[in-house]
């Protein structure tokens, strides 16, 4: 198995991050699950040790490389598992999840090709699976951060030393600098009604507009402390609101497959057509999860300018200074309310008249906005956005 090349000085100084900035630090009392392959392990092992030298417990949770993330379940049950045996989920799962104070999770695979090929119904019913135990993730402190190994780079069409010094440069940058663009904008999702994304179909030339309702919910920003790196502003829209229409150009990579060149058409909130240049039967998979898949969980703005190339991982692709995402699928609880754990009875209220979304799904998509994407305007309440720097800007 090749390894990436990471100086051990990068890798403490990418783990302190994730510990001290991301999840606010590490006190005695903390359990912290952490998660990835074994090809993750070095960035992983630093992650124990720092744990351990903090006092508290790590709570180290190998996956097998067959299993997309970690989910409950493997490739291996979905292609073979009965509904019956994907619903017997053991009860020490959820205890490890429950018990859990704070979360971090290394993606990287060692061969993405062990959990791809499988049919529609296949990938959806292990998102399902799954979905509670993601519930749980969301509602304490996590960051996500990915690790370069050999099968992502193959991916991504580059090698792993050129992939590597990609990833590791991102990943050990000071992520403050962000904050002071993003203090600038998110002021403008709090008090915004209405965000209207207009993009230009490649094809045929038509113009193109979505319209979301952002008034229940509020901006917050990202700046390495869920995803590492970082750098966006996100609110979750009303999940009834979406109307119109939306071309998504930037390549995005799920469960392993390639999706490029989406189209979406929306009525009353809900996704009523939907096309791929590339991939369209994957993009099937994702919208037809569930009802919550039919609707939009997030609205974003790429806010890192660091990021000088576009990768195909969510995860890199949607930071890109510039572009704007919009996600397939689960709203954000703390889109809605600052501390979701304290209002569980809003937040009921809010899923209750379908304001928040629920699904099995949450897909990052990402439009390009810099010169030669298909982005033309985004606007908040007819307020037009602009991009400087790499940063948007309230003009």
């Amino acid at each position: 198995m090749t390894q990436a090349n990471i100086s051990a000085q990068d890798l403490e100084i990418w783990a302190s991050y994730l510990l001290d900035h991301s999840l606010g630090g590490i006190s005695p009392e903390d359990r912290v699950m952490i998660k990835g392959e074994h090809v993750c392990w070095p960035l992983m092992a630093v992650l124990e040790k720092k744990i351990i030298e903090a006092g508290a417990v790590p709570d180290v949770l190998l996956i097998p490389p067959n299993n997309d993330r970690g989910r409950v379940w493997s490739s291996a049950m979905g292609r073979l598992g009965s509904e019956e045996q994907l619903q017997r989920i053991p009860g020490w799962h959820r205890d490890r999840y429950e018990s859990m104070t704070k979360y971090v999770e290394v993606l990287g695979a060692e061969d993405p090709s062990l959990y791809m090929g499988l049919d529609p119904e296949q990938s959806q019913a292990l998102a399902a699976a799954d979905r509670p135990f993601s519930d749980l993730r969301l509602s304490k402190p996590w960051v996500i951060t990915l690790y370069p190994t050999a099968g992502m780079a193959e991916m991504e069409g580059m090698s792993l030393e050129e992939y590597s010094d990609f990833i590791v440069r991102a990943s050990t940058a000071d992520p403050r600098p962000l904050k002071a663009a993003e203090e600038k904008l998110a002021p403008l999702f709090d008090r915004g009604s209405k965000i209207s994304v207009e993009t230009e179909h490649p094809i045929d030339g038509r113009m193109l507009r979505l319209d979301l309702d952002i008034s229940p919910s509020r901006g917050v920003m990202s700046y390495g402390l869920r995803n590492f790196p970082d750098g966006e502003v996100f609110t979750s829209p009303d999940a009834n609101s979406a109307e119109g229409e939306i071309f998504v150009d930037l390549p995005v990579n799920y469960g392993g497959h390639d999706i490029q060149g989406i189209h979406l058409k929306f009525q009353g909130g809900r996704i009523v057509e939907y096309s791929a240049e590339t991939g369209g039967k994957h993009l099937e998979t994702i919208i037809e999860t569930d009802e919550g898949s039919h609707r939009l969980g997030e609205v974003a703005l790429g806010m890192n300018p660091g990021l000088d190339r576009v990768l195909k991982h969510p995860l890199f692709v949607e930071k890109v200074g510039g572009t704007l995402h919009i996600a397939i699928g689960a709203s954000y609880e703390n889109c809605f309310v600052e501390n979701p754990g304290e209002s569980p009875d809003e937040i009921s209220r809010l899923a209750e008249a379908g304001i928040l979304n629920r699904s099995a799904q949450h897909v990052d998509i990402v439009t390009d906005f810099r010169p030669g994407g298909c982005g033309r305007k985004v606007t908040i309440d007819g307020r037009e956005l602009k991009i400087q720097d790499g940063y948007w800007t309230a003009g």
